[in-house]
């Protein structure tokens, strides 16, 4: 028998919805923003670790971080892979579509579940197995390469190779921050994006972004917006939901962002494309929500909050 829902799961459900329909309409910011992807990404996390930072001074959260140096070097390594992921998504978008790339890119999930067996030796069972071949499959369909595509080895095949490798590197931060405990997921996302000032600081052209105008708006909207805001709901809800709600409501994301490519692009994935969709995500649901053996519980950290629990990259939930 199921539970039935309490007022904290209804408050957690609104807010992880809203949470993905905002990250659903991300990559409108990126391409109205004008910007390249290294642009975009430096000025989202600038002005998402001034949003994110000034919220957790706000709550108090600076003080008794938890951090310790093996846990913020993990931080930090996965910080890296998370900036180089949003790069490669972005320019996914320039080379595919803002649907595709963002379809492609929810293969996220087994990603996750190969370097584990790979790199943690996490057992990997013969049905999640079977259901990522299934998602691979559903993958194929979705990105329309044609034989065309493969002998011209042209931007679009590109396209899908950048998705891939976004999704690539966000499961490798998420397998890193896995091993990360007792410290606020906020805290963990705000070394990460701080983490992406210096690093992109190299690639960041300011010439190309002198002037002013409606394209700061937006870059400034996916620091304060889609950075800051949304991993406020994000792990706010974490702390209130099952993990089969947080892995169905991450598929909010993938939805709102083929309809706003449809809406303000006119882009649509054709009927075979389309064909790809239900097998990623029926694929995606069974590996995230496959019950795992019984094992002894992790170890909780003392006299704190269940947000504690660092849950930033979760692959439930693949946010961008």
């Amino acid at each position: 028998m199921t539970s039935p829902t309490t007022p904290s799961q209804r408050r957690g459900a609104a807010q992880l919805t809203a949470a993905m329909v905002l990250s659903g309409t991300l990559g409108v910011f990126v391409v109205e923003s004008g910007a390249s992807p290294f642009d975009v990404v430096f000025f989202r996390v600038l002005f998402g670790a001034l949003a994110l930072g000034g919220y957790i001074a706000a709550r108090g959260w600076l003080r008794d971080h938890g951090f310790t140096p093996r846990t913020l070097k993990l931080a930090v390594l996965g910080g890296v892979f998370i900036v180089f992921n949003w790069v490669f998504l972005f320019q996914s978008y320039e080379s595919t579509s803002i649907s595709v790339a963002t379809v492609v890119y929810h293969t996220q999930p087994f990603y996750v579940v190969l370097l584990g067996a790979l790199l943690f030796r996490e057992r990997l069972t013969a049905a999640k197995v079977g259901w990522i071949a299934v998602a691979f499959a559903g993958l194929i369909l979705v990105s329309g390469v044609t034989p065309g595509d493969l002998a011209s080895g042209g931007g679009y095949l590109l396209g899908i190779g950048q998705a891939l490798l976004a999704a690539l590197l966000y499961g490798l931060s998420t397998v890193v921050t896995k091993r990360i405990t007792g410290v606020r997921p906020h805290l963990i996302a705000l070394v990460q994006v701080l983490v992406g000032i210096p690093l992109l600081l190299p690639f960041a052209d300011f010439g190309a972004m002198s002037g002013t105008g409606a394209d700061w708006g937006w870059l400034v909207g996916l620091g304060v917006i889609h950075t800051g805001l949304m991993y406020v709901l994000m792990y706010a809800a974490y702390a209130q939901l099952p993990t089969a709600k947080i892995a169905v409501l991450a598929f909010v994301y993938p939805a709102v962002a083929m309809v706003t490519d449809w809406l303000v692009y006119g882009h649509h994935i054709g009927l075979v494309q389309a064909l790809g969709v239900p097998l990623i995500v029926t694929a995606g649901l069974k590996v995230t929500l496959a019950r795992p053996r019984a094992a002894a519980p992790a170890p909780r950290t003392a006299g704190r909050a269940p947000q504690a629990a660092s849950r930033t990259a979760t692959p439930a939930a693949c946010e961008a």
